[in-house]
């Protein structure tokens, strides 16, 4: 199954994405719900970030190639850190440009999206706690990462973490390709099959440190492949058996 965020009118409310179609639910996926009778073509309405999290906790150099391409050996456990909620933004967005920035990064990764309060769960149980999964990007402000030494500025700045298109509950994130392009061209080509750590271990670790309410995100990390962008680039996340997440990027590097 597929829930959608999306606004028609002055509307905003979930649905479910089927045949081209959202049916409207009458609360969130995260709680009880009917169906409203309301139904709209898809290409009628505009598509959210699929929800709501109160934050997101993103893993940093889980694929051995990613960590290789940086420099680094894969971490011996996973190492998180997090971007606030209003880092968060939605299909056909855009990316702005951080103050200060002269390298702007793309990521694109595989993003869980929490279903139910979640602390302390085992590995054996995660699908208890998780809705499903979706599309996501780690915007990187570099040059900023690398000045910093912490990454507060460099990846949780407003509009760093595009999600979408929705909210997909079928998905084995054990077995998917991810593919980011960049005006059309692929600069990542991965399978999450390469991650080190994988939902089920990043879940139960996670979750033993922080409680994750619904509507929190994973961001699972990125392959190797990552690049900067550029003022006006499209930037796609395609995830097989998800779908495709594509943002814009606005504003520029400081003058020289």
């Amino acid at each position: 199954m597929r829930f959608a965020r999306f606004r028609s009118g002055g509307k905003i409310a979930y649905g479910i994405v089927a045949d081209g179609v959202v049916e409207e639910i009458s609360s969130t996926p995260f709680l009880r719900y009917e169906l409203t009778g309301d139904r709209y073509a898809l290409d009628d309405v505009r598509l959210l970030s699929p929800c709501l999290a109160s934050k997101v906790v993103a893993i940093a150099s889980n694929y051995r190639d990613h960590a290789a391409e940086m420099g680094k050996p894969p971490p011996p456990v996973p190492n998180f850190f997090f971007k606030p909620s209003t880092a968060v933004i939605g299909p056909a967005d855009a990316i702005f440009w951080p103050p200060g920035c002269r390298r702007l990064d793309y990521e694109g990764e595989l993003a869980v999206v929490m279903g139910a309060v979640a602390r302390g769960v085992r590995p054996d149980r995660w699908r208890e706690v998780v809705l499903g999964f979706t599309c996501g990007i780690d915007a990187t402000a570099r040059d900023l990462q690398e000045v910093d030494g912490q990454w507060g500025r460099a990846k949780g700045f407003d509009t760093s973490a595009p999600l979408g298109p929705w909210i997909e509950t079928e998905a084995d994130p054990s077995d998917l390709r991810l593919v980011t392009r960049v005006n059309g061209e692929i600069k990542q080509d991965a399978n999450t099959a390469q991650l080190v750590f994988g939902v089920p271990e990043l879940v139960a670790f996670v979750t033993s440190y922080v409680t994750l309410l619904p509507g929190d995100v994973i961001l699972t990390g990125t392959p190797a492949g990552i690049g900067p962008l550029a003022t006006g680039d499209r930037l796609q996340v395609e995830i097989s058996g998800i779908g495709t997440l594509m943002v814009a990027v606005r504003g520029g590097p400081p003058p020289d």
